[in-house]
Order: structure tokens, then C-alpha cells, then sequence
């Protein structure tokens, strides 16, 4: 894990989080700046700097963090009227924290972006 990595830092509790959901390669927690009334951040323990660096040896870890997320929308209330999972990768797509992550945002009707 990254030593200076914020998310590693709240993987191994060393900085508080509200989680919602945790595995044995999961990790779920509310966003401390929500864009939605349901925003939950998913982040694999394994650290993974961005979707660049995602190998082969990761896919069952995607698969998982897919389920999660699932499971989150399920627990939340918000599964029935849908959801939005995203994923910001790098600089130009809008990613702040290099640690590969997931927004699940829901709880509203989210508007459509270009």
C-alpha cells in the first residue's frame, strides 16, 4: 500500500471513515463531500494507483467491487429507481485521490452529462 495514499490511510484505519460495507478486498465509505443525497466511495484494499493500472490478475477484483456496489444500492434503498457508478481516472477525467475508486451516487435523478 501507498504510504502517503489517503484511502490505504483509512484501509488500515489510521484516518476515520463512515463505512458502509467491508470485505476481505472491499471497502466501502461515505464521500465527505456528497453530489448526491447517497454517495458512497468503493475502493479495492489492493492499491491500485488508477483503471490504468488494472491487470489481469485484477479482473475477479473488478468483478467484485461490481457486486459491492450492487449490494450497497440494494442496502441503501436505491436499486429499484437506479443508480450511477463511476469511475475518474487521471488528471482529465477528474480523479483527486490515486487509488482506484468507484462513486455510487444515487438517492436522486441524476442529470445526464455530455
Amino acid at each position: 500500500m501507498a504510504e502517503e495514499c489517503v484511502f490505504c490511510k483509512i484501509i488500515n484505519k489510521e484516518l476515520p471513515a463512515a463505512i458502509v460495507y467491508e470485505d476481505d478486498d472491499i471497502l466501502a465509505f461515505k464521500d465527505i463531500k456528497p453530489i448526491a443525497p447517497v454517495h458512497i466511495l468503493i475502493i479495492p484494499k489492493k492499491h491500485i494507483p488508477d483503471m490504468t493500472a488494472v491487470t489481469e490478475n485484477d479482473v475477479d477484483l473488478i468483478g467484485k467491487i461490481h457486486l459491492a456496489a450492487i449490494k450497497i444500492a440494494e442496502e441503501l434503498g436505491i436499486s429499484e429507481k437506479g443508480f450511477r457508478l463511476v469511475n475518474n481516472c487521471k488528471q482529465h477525467g477528474g480523479q483527486v485521490v490515486y487509488h482506484l475508486h468507484y462513486h455510487l451516487l444515487g438517492g436522486e435523478a441524476l442529470s445526464i452529462f455530455a
